[in-house]
Protein backbone atom coordinates (compact mmCIF):
# COMPACT_ATOMS: atom_id res chain seq x y z
CA UNK A 1 0.00 0.00 0.00
CA UNK A 2 3.01 2.26 0.46
CA UNK A 3 2.71 4.91 -2.48
CA UNK A 4 5.18 5.20 -5.50
CA UNK A 5 6.65 2.36 -7.73
CA UNK A 6 8.53 -1.07 -6.34
CA UNK A 7 10.75 -2.70 -8.58
CA UNK A 8 12.04 -6.14 -6.98
CA UNK A 9 14.69 -8.92 -7.79
CA UNK A 10 14.89 -11.97 -6.38
CA UNK A 11 16.40 -12.95 -2.69
CA UNK A 12 17.94 -16.55 -1.76
CA UNK A 13 15.00 -16.64 0.79
CA UNK A 14 12.06 -16.12 -2.21
CA UNK A 15 10.79 -19.59 -2.10
CA UNK A 16 7.84 -18.39 -3.35
CA UNK A 17 8.54 -16.73 -6.59
CA UNK A 18 7.60 -18.41 -9.67
CA UNK A 19 6.58 -17.69 -13.21
CA UNK A 20 7.59 -13.67 -13.61
CA UNK A 21 4.41 -13.39 -16.09
CA UNK A 22 1.99 -14.22 -12.94
CA UNK A 23 4.49 -12.27 -10.38
CA UNK A 24 3.90 -8.64 -12.64
CA UNK A 25 0.09 -9.63 -12.71
CA UNK A 26 -0.45 -9.33 -9.39
CA UNK A 27 0.16 -5.63 -8.33
CA UNK A 28 -0.21 -2.85 -10.29
CA UNK A 29 2.98 -0.75 -8.56
CA UNK A 30 5.42 -3.32 -8.29
CA UNK A 31 7.31 -5.26 -10.82
CA UNK A 32 9.61 -7.95 -10.83
CA UNK A 33 13.11 -7.90 -12.53
CA UNK A 34 14.08 -11.34 -14.16
CA UNK A 35 15.73 -11.54 -17.32
CA UNK A 36 14.11 -8.48 -18.32
CA UNK A 37 14.42 -4.34 -17.02
CA UNK A 38 12.18 -1.24 -16.44
CA UNK A 39 12.56 2.32 -16.43
CA UNK A 40 12.68 4.86 -14.11
CA UNK A 41 13.49 8.58 -16.11
CA UNK A 42 16.35 8.17 -18.34
CA UNK A 43 17.83 5.02 -16.65
CA UNK A 44 17.54 1.12 -17.32
CA UNK A 45 16.93 -0.89 -14.10
CA UNK A 46 18.34 -4.51 -14.61
CA UNK A 47 19.24 -7.34 -12.40
CA UNK A 48 19.28 -10.61 -10.98
CA UNK A 49 19.72 -12.51 -7.78
CA UNK A 50 23.37 -13.00 -8.38
CA UNK A 51 25.14 -15.74 -6.04
CA UNK A 52 28.12 -16.26 -4.24
CA UNK A 53 31.47 -15.31 -5.97
CA UNK A 54 34.21 -17.93 -6.93
CA UNK A 55 37.02 -17.12 -4.46
CA UNK A 56 34.47 -17.32 -1.68
CA UNK A 57 35.45 -19.77 1.59
CA UNK A 58 32.12 -20.93 1.13
CA UNK A 59 31.88 -21.46 -2.60
CA UNK A 60 31.51 -25.20 -3.44
CA UNK A 61 31.21 -26.60 -6.75
CA UNK A 62 27.39 -26.61 -6.28
CA UNK A 63 27.49 -22.85 -6.32
CA UNK A 64 29.07 -22.82 -9.41
CA UNK A 65 25.91 -24.08 -11.74
CA UNK A 66 23.69 -21.60 -9.61
CA UNK A 67 26.79 -19.06 -10.26
CA UNK A 68 26.76 -19.10 -14.00
CA UNK A 69 23.22 -19.34 -14.73
CA UNK A 70 22.97 -15.99 -12.33
CA UNK A 71 25.65 -14.52 -14.77
CA UNK A 72 23.54 -15.54 -17.84
CA UNK A 73 20.35 -13.98 -15.98
CA UNK A 74 22.64 -10.30 -15.62
CA UNK A 75 23.29 -10.52 -19.21
CA UNK A 76 20.07 -11.22 -20.46
CA UNK A 77 18.65 -7.80 -18.65
CA UNK A 78 21.48 -5.47 -19.68
CA UNK A 79 20.89 -7.02 -23.40
CA UNK A 80 17.41 -6.49 -23.28
CA UNK A 81 17.97 -2.47 -21.65
CA UNK A 82 20.61 -1.86 -24.09
CA UNK A 83 18.74 -3.58 -27.14
CA UNK A 84 16.13 -0.81 -26.16
CA UNK A 85 18.34 2.05 -26.55
CA UNK A 86 19.39 2.92 -23.05
CA UNK A 87 22.78 4.10 -21.80
CA UNK A 88 22.14 4.93 -18.31
CA UNK A 89 21.63 1.85 -16.34
CA UNK A 90 21.24 0.57 -12.77
CA UNK A 91 21.67 -2.87 -11.73
CA UNK A 92 20.28 -4.54 -8.70
CA UNK A 93 21.57 -7.75 -7.21
CA UNK A 94 20.77 -9.65 -3.91
CA UNK A 95 24.08 -11.07 -3.33
CA UNK A 96 27.33 -9.14 -3.40
CA UNK A 97 29.06 -8.55 -6.52
CA UNK A 98 32.34 -9.32 -5.21
CA UNK A 99 33.55 -12.08 -2.96
CA UNK A 100 34.53 -11.18 0.66
CA UNK A 101 38.30 -10.46 -0.22
CA UNK A 102 36.67 -8.51 -2.80
CA UNK A 103 38.42 -10.29 -5.87
CA UNK A 104 37.23 -8.87 -9.17
CA UNK A 105 34.21 -11.42 -10.30
CA UNK A 106 33.05 -11.88 -13.34
CA UNK A 107 29.72 -10.01 -12.29
CA UNK A 108 32.09 -7.02 -11.86
CA UNK A 109 33.67 -7.77 -15.50
CA UNK A 110 30.06 -7.78 -16.89
CA UNK A 111 29.20 -4.62 -14.65
CA UNK A 112 32.26 -2.91 -16.88
CA UNK A 113 31.46 -4.37 -19.69
CA UNK A 114 28.06 -2.77 -19.63
CA UNK A 115 29.09 0.99 -18.37
CA UNK A 116 26.38 0.51 -15.15
CA UNK A 117 26.56 3.46 -13.27
CA UNK A 118 24.77 2.04 -9.54
CA UNK A 119 25.14 -1.32 -8.22
CA UNK A 120 22.45 -1.79 -5.53
CA UNK A 121 23.42 -5.22 -3.43
CA UNK A 122 21.85 -6.51 -0.16
CA UNK A 123 22.36 -10.08 1.55
CA UNK A 124 24.84 -8.83 4.09
CA UNK A 125 23.71 -8.49 7.82
CA UNK A 126 25.34 -8.44 11.12
CA UNK A 127 29.42 -9.51 11.71
CA UNK A 128 29.34 -9.10 7.29
CA UNK A 129 28.94 -5.55 7.55
CA UNK A 130 32.06 -4.97 8.39
CA UNK A 131 33.52 -5.88 5.76
CA UNK A 132 31.39 -4.45 2.55
CA UNK A 133 32.07 -3.15 -0.59
CA UNK A 134 30.40 0.61 -1.22
CA UNK A 135 31.14 3.76 -2.83
CA UNK A 136 32.86 4.57 -6.29
CA UNK A 137 35.03 1.75 -7.69
CA UNK A 138 36.14 1.41 -10.91
CA UNK A 139 33.83 4.15 -12.10
CA UNK A 140 30.64 1.93 -10.66
CA UNK A 141 29.25 3.19 -7.25
CA UNK A 142 28.09 0.44 -5.57
CA UNK A 143 25.52 0.96 -2.87
CA UNK A 144 24.76 -1.82 0.21
CA UNK A 145 20.90 -1.53 0.99
CA UNK A 146 21.02 -4.30 3.91
CA UNK A 147 18.40 -2.76 6.20
CA UNK A 148 20.27 -2.83 9.31
CA UNK A 149 23.00 -1.50 6.98
CA UNK A 150 21.38 1.52 6.36
CA UNK A 151 19.58 1.50 9.83
CA UNK A 152 16.16 0.81 8.29
CA UNK A 153 16.04 4.05 6.73
CA UNK A 154 15.02 4.35 2.67
CA UNK A 155 18.12 5.16 0.90
CA UNK A 156 18.08 7.87 -1.98
CA UNK A 157 19.65 6.17 -4.95
CA UNK A 158 19.06 9.08 -7.73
Amino acid sequence: KLPGKKIISKGNHDYWWGSITKLNKLYESTKFIQNNFYVYEDYAICGTRGWICPGSDKFTSKDEKIYLRELIRLRLSLDAAKGAGYQKIIVMLHYPPTNEKFEESEVQKILKEYNVEKVIYGHLHGVALSRVLNGNIDGIEYILTSADFINFSPKRIL
